[in-house]
């Protein structure tokens, strides 16, 4: 029972925090301008995942007293402080490159010091044990998806919907509850930010739901021998897009810290379809997805072939979008 009033009340916290702060933002002018960069032709509010994350940590912080999170996992999440820091500082004014990595790094090394390292990677019918490689790569990792669900946030609803089915997801693989706290959350804010949206959620929800991502996934990987690559297919309509069209840009010679936007569900809503239609086909695609990582999790001498199976099919959604809306260079 207090598991529901607490979900309860975690939703209703971040459904009227994201009202107040979209209330202040447009109080205190901080408006996303739309530009020629921009997906939206409209200005609204950011900065709502602040709301977010605080009704987030608050979630987690009564599970944690009343001993129902695994210790570390709760102390790695607590990684994201400086990420939030950061990310309110960045929604009001620009801040550098160069800190907001340093930031990052910093909250990457915190979350892998609680996390015991990256142990692990299981491939299914082989893995790979070096921890220190392993960690070495999980760093990179999630400095990855700390920018690429910021790059993620162009369109109304995409990121938020698209972290409740990978949450949903990975509760019913794991049980693990704060998985549902997260949920709670997000949903709170989407309510917001559904098309069309009245506030966007920003840098600082948008880092710190990317960073968590890869703290669940790593954990899970750790902890309960559920392989990194299920979060992995799970998510790969999220990271495919950014990785894939960050090597397109790079292999046009453009200017990577340029705006732009060129990733799939971009050029989908350039070509006629609607924010909410986009977001709707990404959900869609997200549960299938979901099946194929239930798949995998029953079959764990599949679970590279899914892996690379999904890639596949990601591919072929790609160029079809590319038949709806050219990618072009700079």
């Amino acid at each position: 029972m207090m598991i529901y009033l607490l979900l309860l009340s975690v939703f209703i916290l971040s459904f009227v925090l994201t009202y107040l702060v979209k209330e202040y933002t447009k109080r205190k002018s901080i408006i996303d301008i739309p530009n020629h960069r921009s997906s939206h032709t409209v200005p609204t509010p950011r900065g709502g995942g602040l709301a977010v994350v605080i009704a987030w940590l608050a979630g987690i912080s009564v599970l944690f007293f009343v001993n129902s999170i695994n210790e570390n996992l709760y102390f790695a999440f607590l990684g994201s402080i400086p990420l939030i820091i950061v990310g309110i500082i960045d929604d009001v004014a620009d801040v550098k490159p160069v800190i907001r990595i340093s930031v990052q790094s910093l909250s990457a090394i915190w979350a892998l010091y609680f996390l015991g390292g990256f142990q692990v990677i299981d491939f299914g019918y082989f893995s790979f044990s070096n921890v220190y490689v392993n960690t070495f790569f999980a760093f990179f990792i999630i400095l990855w998806f700390v920018n690429l669900f910021n790059f993620i946030d162009g369109i109304d609803g995409y990121l938020a919907s698209g972290v409740l089915v990978f949450t949903a997801a990975l509760f019913f693989i794991t049980g693990n509850t704060s998985l549902l706290i997260l949920s709670a959350a997000v949903f709170g804010f989407l309510i917001w930010n559904w098309q069309p949206a009245k506030i966007f959620m920003g840098d600082t929800g948008s880092t710190v739901l990317g960073f968590n991502f890869v703290v669940f996934a790593i954990y899970f990987q750790n902890y309960d021998k559920v392989s990194f690559l299920i979060p992995l297919i799970i998510s790969s309509v999220f990271w495919f897009d950014a990785t894939l069209t960050l090597i397109r840009r790079f292999l046009n010679k453009e200017k990577l810290s340029s705006p732009h936007k060129k990733h799939t569900y971009q050029r989908l809503t350039q070509a006629g379809f609607s924010h909410q239609k986009v977001a709707f086909l990404s959900i869609f695609i997200n549960i299938i997805f979901a099946g194929v990582a239930f798949f995998a999790i029953n079959n764990p001498d599949y679970i590279l072939i899914s892996f690379l199976s999904v890639i596949l099919v990601l591919f072929f959604i790609v160029k079809t979008a590319d038949r709806k809306k050219m990618f072009k260079s700079e």
